[in-house]
C-alpha cells in the first residue's frame, strides 16, 4: 500500500501494519514519519526495539534472526532497519523478500532509506515490501506547494496566516525544510494562537533558504523572475562555481532551442520531449517554457551564454553573475511570443 505523508496519522489511528517502508529526499519528513510509527508501536505493545544499520559487510542473516528471536516475556518487537545507501544488494533483496513471506504479528519491521531512483522503485525487493506493508515516499514539497505545507504546520499550533505571509515564509526557507520547521516553531513561541500578521512574520522569520542548481533550472523554466533572482543571489553568496551555473542554464536553453526548432518544423511536442529524455516535473517545465519562447529568443540566449563563458575565462569585461541575471531575465520576460506548436 502507498500512503502520502498527510495520510499517516489517520492510518496509525486505525491500527498498525506489520511493515513500513519510508524513503525520500527530505530527512525531516522521514524522521517524523518514523517517530510517529515508533510511538504508535510502543502504544500497541511493541516494547522491544532492535536497530539494524546496513553498512558494508552487513550480515543479512541478522534481520531474519531478529525476527526469530522471541522475547522470554512474550513482548512484541519493533525491528528498525536502516539502509543509508538505499541499496540492499542481492543478498539483502533476497532477505527482504523472504521477510515479506513470513510476516508475524509479534514483529513490526520499519525500513528507512534515502531518496530512491525509479530503478530501485521497480526492484523486486521494493515491490515486495510495498505489497506486504505500507510505503511512504517523503519528498520535500516544491516551492509552489510549500505555502500549503506551512499552513498545515501552523494549524498544528493553532496559528494561521494569509497567503502573502505564507509565501514570505516559503521564499525564505526554500530547499531547507528543517529550517522551515524551526521557523514555524519559533512563531509558535513568539506569538499566541490565532492569525499572524505579515508584520509579525517579517519580524520573526530569517532568510534561511538553501539555493540549488535544480531550483535555478525550475525558476528558469517557469519564467519566475523573482525566484530566479533570489536563487542566483543565493548561489553567489554560497560560493557556487560560475561554470556550473552556466552549464545548468545553458543545458536548459539548448534543450528548449531544440524543442522549439522541432515544433517550428511541425513535429509533435510529446515525441520531441521523449527524444530529449525529459521526464516528470522537468518535462512539464520544458513544455510550458517552449510554448512561450521564440526561436529567436533562444538563439540569442545561446549567444549570450557563449559571451558569459568567455567572461568566466577572463576574456572581456564584466561580472558573470550580473550576466546570469540578464540572461535569465530575458528568458523570463518573454510571454506568449512563440507559436503554440503541436
Amino acid at each position: 500500500m502507498l500512503l502520502k505523508a498527510e495520510q499517516l496519522p489517520a492510518h496509525l489511528e486505525r491500527g498498525l501494519a506489520a511493515l513500513y517502508l519510508l524513503h525520500g529526499d527530505e530527512p525531516l519528513l522521514v524522521l517524523e514519519a518514523a517517530d510517529a510509527i515508533r510511538q504508535s508501536a510502543r502504544c500497541a505493545g511493541y516494547s522491544e526495539r532492535e536497530v539494524l544499520t546496513v553498512l558494508p559487510g552487513f550480515d543479512w542473516g541478522q534481520l531474519l534472526a531478529a525476527g526469530g528471536n522471541l522475547s522470554l516475556f512474550g513482548d512484541r518487537k519493533l525491528i528498525d532497519l536502516r539502509i543509508p545507501n538505499g541499496k540492499p544488494g542481492k543478498e539483502g533483496s533476497a532477505a527482504l523478500q523472504e521477510w515479506c513471506k513470513r510476516l508475524s504479528p509479534d514483529n513490526l519491521l520499519l525500513v528507512t532509506l534515502p531518496e530512491l531512483d525509479w530503478r530501485e522503485e521497480k526492484a523486486a525487493w521494493y515491490t515486495a515490501l510495498q505489497q506486504a506493508g505500507v510505503a511512504l515516499k517523503l519528498n520535500a514539497p516544491p516551492l509552489a506547494e510549500l505555502p500549503n505545507w506551512i499552513a498545515g504546520r501552523l494549524r498544528r499550533q493553532q496559528q494561521s496566516a494569509e497567503l502573502d505571509g505564507l509565501k514570505f515564509i516559503a521564499e525564505r526557507v526554500e530547499g531547507n525544510l528543517l529550517a522551515a520547521h524551526q521557523e514555524i516553531q519559533k512563531l509558535g513561541l513568539l506569538y499566541p494562537a490565532g492569525k499572524l500578521s505579515l508584520t509579525q512574520i517579517r519580524d520573526a522569520v530569517l532568510n534561511v533558504a538553501r539555493y540549488s542548481i535544480d531550483s535555478l533550472r525550475e525558476a528558469l523554466l517557469a519564467g519566475d523572475i523573482g525566484r530566479l533572482s533570489r536563487t542566483l543571489e543565493g548561489l553567489r553568496q554560497e560560493g557556487e562555481a560560475p561554470p556550473l551555473v552556466l552549464w545548468a542554464m545553458s543545458e536548459e536553453i539548448r534543450t528548449l532551442a531544440t524543442l522549439r526548432q522541432g515544433l517550428d518544423a511541425g513535429r509533435p511536442l510529446e515525441l520531441l520531449l521523449k527524444e530529449a529524455k525529459a521526464w516528470g516535473a522537468r518535462q512539464l517545465g520544458l513544455k510550458r517554457a517552449v510554448q512561450r519562447l521564440s526561436r529567436q529568443t533562444l538563439e540569442n540566449a545561446l549567444r549570450r551564454a557563449g559571451d558569459i563563458d568567455r567572461l568566466i575565462k577572463g576574456i572581456g569585461r564584466g561580472d558573470p553573475w550580473e550576466a546570469f541575471q540578464r540572461l535569465g531575465t530575458g528568458l523570463c520576460a518573454e510571454r506568449g511570443t512563440a507559436r503554440s506548436g503541436h
